[in-house]
Parts: structure tokens; C-alpha cells; sequence
């Protein structure tokens, strides 16, 4: 099985406490975790993706503003440049502890928080990570 993740929610799962839109997003939010944890490979996908879904059945869901797709490109190339490929939609990932810990690092220093500017998210994400990434859900054992 696969958990299709648009780009910028690469980053996103990094710094995920718990906290989300609503109680119905951040219950999706603990299974797609609980999915990744358990070592389901990612599949990047375009537009809104699994983590997505219980905002579409919102009036306005932000899932489609320009914004966040221009988020999706940035977190894309940055992400790609982490791991020292170009990444593509369609392309697949395994987040294994290694890669788990070369992002955590790159996010703490900035490397991969292009896509993070204008985030509503951005203060706690950096809080989360200046803080050892302590509480957050995505743990992966090795």
C-alpha cells in the first residue's frame, strides 16, 4: 500500500503534534501517520492528498489556493535537493529512520523551509522543531 502526500506535506509530517484544522482532520491526520510509521511507502502526488481529505468537505477548502500549490513546487525541489535527486509527481519515497533524521535536521536549519513562508503553521513548526521534535507523531523505529 501507498499514502499519496502532496509535496509540502513532507514537511508538514515532520513537525505533526496532534494540532490540525479539526477534530475530523486530525483524526485522518494520527491514521496517515500511524500508516507511515508502520512503513507505507509514499507516493508524491498533486493536489489535495490523503491528509487532505477531511478539509474538501469544508465550503472553502485552502487544499486548491495558489499558495499552497506553489508550496507543493517549493517543498518538491527542496526535498529533491535533500536527497540529491530531482523529484517528480509520481515518484515514490520509504521514510526509514535515516531519511527521517536527514530531515529533521535540514528542517531545523532551514534547508528545506522554503515552502513554509506564509504558513498559518509556521510558528508552532518551528517551536516543534527548535524543541528536539519533542511530542511529535511520526516516530519510526530502526
Amino acid at each position: 500500500m501507498t499514502i499519496r502526500l502532496r509535496p509540502h506535506h513532507l514537511l508538514c509530517m515532520l513537525t505533526y503534534v496532534g494540532k490540525g484544522y479539526s477534530q475530523a482532520f486530525i483524526d485522518n491526520y494520527d491514521k496517515v501517520i500511524a500508516r507511515l510509521a508502520g512503513g507505507e511507502e509514499i507516493l508524491i502526488g498533486e493536489g489535495p492528498d490523503e491528509i487532505c481529505q477531511p478539509l474538501l468537505e469544508t465550503d472553502e477548502p485552502h487544499c486548491y489556493n495558489p499558495s499552497v500549490i506553489e508550496r507543493d513546487v517549493q517543498a518538491l525541489h527542496d526535498v529533491g535537493e535533500l536527497l540529491g535527486r530531482e523529484l517528480h509527481i509520481g515518484d515514490r519515497l520509504a521514510i526509514k529512520l535515516p531519511t527521517l533524521q536527514k530531515f529533521h535536521e535540514a528542517f531545523v536549519a532551514g534547508i528545506t523551509r522554503t515552502a513554509c513562508g506564509g504558513c498559518e503553521w509556521f510558528e508552532l513548526c518551528t517551536a516543534v522543531s527548535t524543541d528536539g521534535y519533542a511530542g511529535v507523531k511520526l516516530r519510526i523505529a530502526e
